[in-house]
């Protein structure tokens, strides 16, 4: 048999334990403030997408078109995309926008857009975030030699600068 001295204790653990085993749950859960103290903060976003300082229609066109990987070879390049008119690379409108260019290493076209960003740098590239891995950077652009660099390290390698100069229209 218990003893009365016994019982007593025994309940009086039973509730502290009871006790601690709500405040436990408690704390596990999260209740409204109703207290106006402070606003919940916002989950941050997807920056908005920027506006490229280069339009589309501006370089939408016929194209001689060379690379170099050393800038001293910058004059040789652009006289040899000159040079590649007789049989000019075509960027030509998107349907939405965008122009139609190849990725790196991509055999068909497809239409990309051009891309500005807080830097103030202008991309070339698919939807997505800026700069992305299959982006290309416009390093300058004058309206008559568009010079432009990949963003993927492996890309920029292989292919260098590639310098783009403006055929003259056909006559």
């Amino acid at each position: 048999m218990i003893s009365s001295r016994n019982a007593r204790t025994i309940a009086n653990l039973a509730i502290a334990s009871a006790l601690t085993i709500l405040l436990a749950a408690c704390s596990s859960m999260s209740l409204p403030s109703l207290s106006s103290s402070s606003a919940p903060e916002a989950e941050p976003g997807v920056a908005p997408d920027m506006p490229a300082t280069v339009r589309a229609d501006e370089i939408v066109g016929r194209w001689g078109l060379a690379s170099f990987q050393n800038p001293n070879d910058r004059a040789r390049t652009e006289a040899a995309a000159r040079g590649q008119c007789k049989q000019p690379y075509v960027i030509g409108a998107g349907t939405s926008g965008g122009v139609v260019m190849h990725l790196a290493d991509q055999a068909t076209p497809q239409e990309l857009r051009l891309k500005g960003s807080p830097s103030g740098k202008n991309y070339i590239g698919p939807p997505g975030p800026t700069p992305g891995e299959q982006d290309r950077e416009i390093v300058s652009f004058d309206g008559r030699v568009l010079i432009t660099r990949f963003i993927d390290k492996d890309a920029a390698v292989r292919y260098g600068n590639m310098v783009y100069v403006r055929c003259a229209p056909r006559a």
